[in-house]
């Protein structure tokens, strides 16, 4: 006889599943010995009638929950579509009771859905909410947490479609929220509980008469009111409250928005004494710029904290029930290959956007994460990025590591002068994923980096790599004709391919060192298909090359490149130059490397640049 553990791993079910099948018959010969199953060691899988492989579709829709696309209202969510159980949140902080918490994941990763969930658990309502709870975890956990449900005033804002180009037009749409939001709360409209002077305070912002000193004191008065009127101090919600910020440093109105929102949280949770408990969500964590000053009663926690680490994204076995449910558990390897990896604290967790479009749309894998957000301060730092970070971020499209420090206190004004948190940006926005690190006695973490999936790896050549060439819409050509040239060994057909590119993509004046168009060529292959690990500024034989191309497969030449520039040279000097840095190739012995580990067949090609021209030497 076996037990369900070995019959789930032999039939590549879960354990949850092969007990159904036991007490539902389903197996004959079945022992029940207490509270486990013994199974005959003949026994054959049962056809549970689900849907066979990728074909989850539309015409399964009505057999089958569908799946919560874009749906961030919980109770919606639990009850009209399949929903992944989070609400052991809720546990977890009622046993930490931290006064002010800071959530900071990557977009798309559940936030304002369990933000929304907080709301309905915590709020006082007319409605009896605790039927949306009953049959979920957090009910199994005893009285003294189901005590808490239903039993606080909330106030929520979720900042997330807070995108405007001016100060002006954001602070209308924040002062719109706040519109809504004390609309929730008419009951204070007729308070006996409540002073004149509050209620002709709160009918002002009711009424949209508010000014911005009216309304920067929001948050502090309406606590204030309602912990008046319901005797209790109310939690206080904000959603992804970082998405004005990015707005304001993007469209020039920073100075704007870090003072509304200084004040603003500083009334909300800073010596506010109607508090109970405070929730913020967003992607970075905004430090020196005073918005949280002096809140020492703020606990963040972030990608690098094993607090709440499964509570955001879905988990492996969460993954795994879903496939299940949805009859494609086959596609188990597919999905973990895409949209697995990502590291918080210590879990290991999928991207729940992805994973949900991949089985909405038939397990069909693609790059379902990209344009679902935009970030120009990223654009921004790429745009100034040294030649060491240039190398960094193309060995992590070549599937390595690399080692750099991430300091998650990011300084906004500060990120120009400072290039190198272009790591700490990756991180927190999901590019990234920290394998191994070190926590540094100034508060930073010295990390080994890699990209999470096949899913990010294609994102990541999209959007990091095409603001790296400040590239138009012909780069993928580009690319697609230098792979076919050096296939080929056709150097001619691969001169004319960059010469293209940098007439129709580079202005003049970009074009100026050595070091621009080695990161133009480094990003040109970076593009191209994988079949090849990329090295540059390695030493070999007696010097230093370029850039060196080692095939991944013995059918693929092994390729290396020099590079030289200078300026204002003819067609003839530009050839002389090409056929130097050849030359300098064989005479420095750069394919040592190459030949150190057995590739013998070698391409080696000179190329020489002046402004916008180009010239190629092969041998």
């Amino acid at each position: 006889m076996k037990s369900s553990e070995q019959i789930a791993n032999e039939w590549n079910l879960s354990k949850r599943r092969i007990n159904e099948f036991c007490s539902k018959g389903k197996i004959p010969g079945v022992l029940k010995e207490g509270r486990k199953w013994l199974i005959p060691d003949d026994a054959v899988k049962p056809d549970d009638q689900r849907v066979s492989s990728g074909k989850y579709a539309k015409k399964n829709a009505d057999k089958y929950k569908t799946l919560p696309i874009g749906i961030s209202d919980y109770v919606r969510a639990q009850a009209d579509y399949y929903y992944v159980d989070k609400t052991l949140l809720i546990k977890e902080f009622l046993d930490r009771k931290p006064l002010v918490s800071l959530f900071t994941r990557p977009r798309r990763f559940g936030k304002t859905l369990n933000m929304d969930m907080l709301r309905v658990f915590f709020e006082i309502s007319d409605e009896d909410t605790s039927k949306y709870f009953k049959d979920k975890a957090i009910w199994k956990c005893g009285v003294e947490y189901r005590g808490h449900q239903g039993k606080y005033p909330v106030i929520f804002l979720t900042f997330k479609d807070v995108k405007f180009n001016s100060w002006k037009d954001t602070l209308n749409k924040i002062g719109n929220l706040l519109q809504e939001e004390f609309g929730r709360h008419q009951e204070l409209a007729t308070s006996d509980k409540l002073a004149d002077y509050e209620k002709t305070y709160f009918a002002k912002i009711i009424n949209g008469d508010a000014s911005k000193v009216d309304l920067t004191a929001s948050l502090e008065k309406l606590s204030k009111m309602l912990a008046k009127h319901y005797k209790k101090a109310p939690i206080i919600i904000i959603d992804e409250y970082d998405t004005p910020l990015q707005e304001g440093y993007s469209k020039d109105f920073y100075d704007e928005i870090i003072g509304f929102m200084r004040n603003f949280f500083s009334g909300a949770f800073k010596d506010n004494k109607n508090l109970t408990y405070g929730f913020l969500t967003g992607i970075l964590r905004i430090a020196e710029e005073s918005i949280f000053s002096g809140l020492n009663n703020l606990t963040v926690n972030s990608v690098m904290d094993e607090e709440y680490d499964k509570y955001f994204g879905f988990t492996s076995s969460e993954v795994r029930e879903m496939l299940e449910y949805y009859g494609v558990l086959d596609k188990e390897k597919e999905l973990k290959d895409w949209y697995d990896g990502y590291l918080f604290g210590s879990s290991e967790i999928y991207n729940p956007w992805s994973v949900i479009q991949y089985i909405s749309k038939g397990c069909i894998p693609q790059a379902y994460w990209v344009n679902t957000g935009k970030n120009e301060i990223l654009e921004d730092v790429l745009k100034v990025a040294t030649d060491d970070i240039t190398e960094r971020l193309y060995s992590l499209l070549q599937g390595e590591r690399v080692i750099v420090r991430i300091d998650q206190n990011v300084v906004y004004r500060s990120l120009l002068e400072e290039p190198a948190n272009i790591y700490s940006l990756l991180l927190v926005a999901g590019y990234l994923k920290t394998p191994k690190k070190e926590l540094q006695a100034d508060g930073s973490y010295l990390c080994e980096v890699s990209i999470p999936n096949r899913e990010i790896a294609a994102v990541y050549k999209s959007e990091i790599l095409a603001h790296l060439l400040q590239i138009g819409a012909i780069t993928r050509t580009t690319a697609n004709k230098i792979a076919e040239s050096l296939y080929a060994n056709d150097y001619k057909r691969m001169q004319k391919a960059i010469a293209e590119y940098m007439d129709k993509s580079i202005s003049f004046y970009d074009a100026g060192a050595e070091g621009f168009y080695h990161g133009l060529v480094l990003g040109l292959i970076a593009l191209m298909d994988n079949q090849y690990k990329i090295k540059s500024n390695r030493e070999s034989g007696e010097g230093r090359y370029d850039i060196s191309l080692i095939p991944r497969e013995s059918k693929y030449p092994g390729i290396i490149m020099e590079l030289k520039w200078k300026k204002n040279l003819n067609a003839d000097a530009l050839s002389e130059l090409a056929e130097e840095a050849l030359v300098q190739i064989n005479d420095k012995k750069y394919d040592t490397e190459m030949k150190e580990e057995g590739i013998c067949d070698v391409l080696k090609f000179g190329i020489a640049f002046s402004g916008k021209k180009v010239s190629i030497k092969t041998k």
